[in-house]
């Protein structure tokens, strides 16, 4: 193994309890996969596609919104960590409350929906006030100049963990377990995992800022057009908002998979292991374009794979291919998740001035949060259309987004 990808080579004590904690979190999201598991867990239940394209919509939009509050809230502090702990207790007991539904409400479809996205919704939003204070902590203990190699290990190591929870929910819902108590025991593993992350992040030693003025949050709305006079910024945006657009089909491909293509349901499990099992061999190549090439070459590389995706899935479906060709969908989708995970971080922290950091991400990311609400419109698409108008719309987001591309900063 090569020095650069060593999990712990030259990490102080605050550098290993973040790649950790990033293990955790990522096998946490091997079990909680809301586009494969989650999707799956409410196809079961007859849920709507509106309904599933909801899933994604809340986890990811709701983690963005409050964080324009949060920055407001957050800016003044010299300690950004307590409010991470505090966060993480809510979206412990929210993950738990998801158990409860799934295990003991399942008889009545409409209700047990009803209280796991309410639970979910909770999580997302609990999650969006963690996040900032995540990134604010992360940018004060790890320089810049390591940052791309910090966020690559956590993916690498972090993803083989993944696909150990893919092999773990393929085993759980092939070995005759009756529902839904298959799913609660995906859930209760998941919960487990991200409990302890959230321990370890949680024990970090936090340097403190200096002491700013709490501004409010009129302050940050106020502050909304300034932020957007920056060309890099603006232009940042405009990709991050075409690739939200763009992520209206992601829940779809497992829903695809079972309802149109009938495939098993345990083939949920091979999803997940693809995705998970794909990401970190991606994470290696990525973290190394990180290094050469920058962040900029990475979103605009990621768009390609995002776009193909939805192309491909159409594809299998006509000429009838087998799940085996099927995961080829999976394996595009998170080398593109993977870029962009890696990608968008690196840019946001490395155009975003240290005076304005809460700014800059609170803003961007409620602004992009709101359009992350695209996969909703994507199920309202599917069940009047059916699927292939709404993977071929996401196709076009994402060349929309390559070409929007060229406008970013070449050196972030």
């Amino acid at each position: 193994m090569s020095k650069g990808i060593h999990p712990f080579r030259g990490w102080d004590r605050n550098g290993r309890l973040g790649i950790l904690n990033g293990w955790f979190i990522f096998t946490g999201d091997g079990f909680f996969n809301v586009t494969v598991v989650v999707a799956g867990f409410a196809a079961r239940l007859g849920a709507p596609n509106a309904v599933i394209g909801l899933l994604p919509a809340i986890a990811g939009g709701g983690w963005m919104l409050p964080q324009l509050l949060v920055a407001a809230r957050v800016r003044s502090l010299p300690f950004k960590l307590p409010v991470y702990r505090s966060a993480a207790l809510i979206r412990t007991l929210s993950y738990v409350s998801m158990i409860g539904v799934a295990a003991l409400l399942w008889h009545t479809p409409a209700l047990c929906l009803t209280l796991f996205v309410l639970a979910m919704l909770v999580n997302a939003l609990a999650s969006g006030v963690s996040g900032l204070p995540f990134l604010e902590v992360v940018s004060k203990t790890v320089p810049a100049e390591n940052r791309a190699r910090f966020f690559g290990t956590r993916n690498l190591y972090g993803g083989l963990l993944a696909f150990g929870a893919g092999l773990l929910v393929r085993w759980i819902l092939g070995s005759g377990l009756a529902f839904p108590y298959d799913y609660a025991l995906i859930f209760t593993l998941g919960t487990i995992a991200f409990s302890i992350g959230y321990w370890l992040f949680g024990r970090l030693t936090e340097p403190p800022d200096p002491p700013l003025p709490a501004e409010g949050v009129r302050a940050e709305v106020r502050a909304i057009p300034e932020t957007l006079r920056d060309p890099h910024f603006r232009a940042f945006l405009s990709v991050r908002l075409l690739l939200a657009g763009a992520s209206m089909a992601e829940p779809f491909y497992a829903v695809y998979a079972l309802r149109e293509l009938q495939f098993p349901a345990a083939t949920l499990g091979i999803f997940v292991m693809t995705l998970t099992g794909v990401a970190p061999l991606s994470n290696v190549v990525w973290q190394r374009v990180a290094e050469r090439k920058g962040s900029r070459r990475i979103i605009r590389y990621a768009s390609v794979f995002a776009g193909l995706a939805p192309l491909y899935a159409l594809l299998v479906g006509a000429l009838g291919w087998t799940s085996w060709a099927y995961l080829g969908v999976f394996v595009l989708s998170s080398v593109a998740a993977q870029g962009f995970n890696l990608g968008h971080t690196n840019h946001l922290l490395n155009i975003a001035p240290a005076h304005a950091r809460s700014r800059y991400i609170g803003t961007l990311n409620t602004l992009v949060g709101a359009a992350l609400f695209a996969p909703v419109l994507g199920g309202l698409l599917a069940d009047a259309a059916g699927y292939a108008p709404v993977f071929g719309l996401s196709a076009a987001f994402c060349a929309a987004a390559w070409w929007r591309c060229g406008k970013l900063r070449r050196d972030a």
